[in-house]
């Protein structure tokens, strides 16, 4: 199967959204909601995205996606390119989608001169962890994750 990955266009908003949709069922996550899904897209596609977008094509359409943004290192003084989701449609994973979009992610690290590329990944996923250490990648034990959801901040 033929795997093409190429930046998402505003056109392929409501398959951007069948897949975060997809990704929210395999983590047995809540779907985002009406709202969250608009302001994904004009967050996508807006006259400022706050993310990049790339869609893993097949044959048969979009079998996946990879959403990165930049965040900084002081200490490198080069951005750090994030990769905040990369997924894969069940049904379509061992076509070569996930290392397309992967390989994708890091040229997209090199050409913006970026001096990494970090992610996370759930602990209890172990095809995700297992396809990151094929490529290279290793886990970082001493940092750890925090956040602070909206009713904290």
């Amino acid at each position: 199967m033929s795997i093409v990955v190429k930046p998402a266009l505003e056109s392929d908003g409501a398959a951007f959204l069948e897949l975060v949709d997809a990704l929210a069922d395999y983590e047995e996550l809540p779907r985002p909601a009406p709202d969250a899904k608009a302001r994904l897209l004009a967050d996508a596609f807006g006259d400022s995205p706050c993310f990049s977008l790339f869609l893993a094509h097949s044959a048969n359409g979009p079998v996946g996606y990879a959403v990165v943004f930049e965040t900084y290192s002081t200490f490198l003084a080069l951005p750090t390119l994030y990769l905040e989701d990369l997924f894969v449609r069940p049904e379509a994973r061992g076509t070569g989608a996930g290392s397309a979009l992967f390989a994708r992610i890091r040229a997209e690290a090199k050409a913006r001169g970026c001096g990494r590329l970090e992610w996370s990944c759930l602990n209890w996923n172990q095809l995700a962890i297992d396809f990151y250490a094929r490529r290279g990648a290793r886990h970082l034990d001493e940092w750890r994750s925090y956040r602070l959801t909206s009713e904290e901040l």
